[in-house]
């Protein structure tokens, strides 16, 4: 069963730049994690500073898993960028095209 794990992030006051070089070097590294099926990364075109983050794996265990093949400070540069914790979850696909 492929599952989503999607991620809304706000970056702080000045830090839009800063958030998005994190979350593109974060994609680069969770990429080739096993399991992991793919990234996506957007801007809100209306709101420069948020963020959405989608990760595609074949499970919800797989992307659980995904934290053993990360280096602890893989995720330090997205947090002190942001404006608040990100607001996440899991999704299944119903039908894609």
């Amino acid at each position: 069963m492929t599952v989503a794990r999607h991620y809304v992030m706000h970056a702080a006051e000045g830090n839009d730049a800063q958030l998005e070089t994190a979350l593109r070097d974060l994609a680069d590294k969770v990429r080739p994690i096993p399991g992991c099926q793919g990234v996506e990364l957007m801007r809100d075109i209306g709101n420069e500073r948020r963020f959405v983050f989608i990760e595609k794996w074949d499970s919800v265990d797989a992307h659980k898993g995904a934290g053993a093949h990360l280096p602890k400070e893989a995720l330090a540069p997205v947090m002190a960028a942001l404006d608040g914790p990100p607001d996440g979850g899991y999704l299944d696909y119903l039908k894609t095209v």
